[in-house]
């Protein structure tokens, strides 16, 4: 990754990752996802990356849109 760049947030579901990726591209803070997971079994991990003068921003948007648990 090159400089300037942070980690954000590590996911084990590439959809959520895709989606966060998107609303942080739509809310203009460029994302990269660096999917590390084995193409055949579906296991281990995809990263999301931002521009470091974008963490505060992209880390408050992906908060408030996180998915709410069901408390079924």
């Amino acid at each position: 990754m090159e400089k300037g760049w942070i980690k954000i947030q590590t996911y084990t579901d590439i959809i959520r990752g895709e989606i966060d990726k998107q609303m942080l591209e739509e809310n203009g803070i460029p994302a990269v996802l660096l999917n590390k997971q084995d193409s055949s079994f579906m296991f281990g991990k995809i990263d999301l990356f931002v521009n470091e003068k974008d963490f505060g921003q992209a880390q408050r948007l992906i908060q408030e849109n996180e998915p709410e648990e069901n408390e079924n």
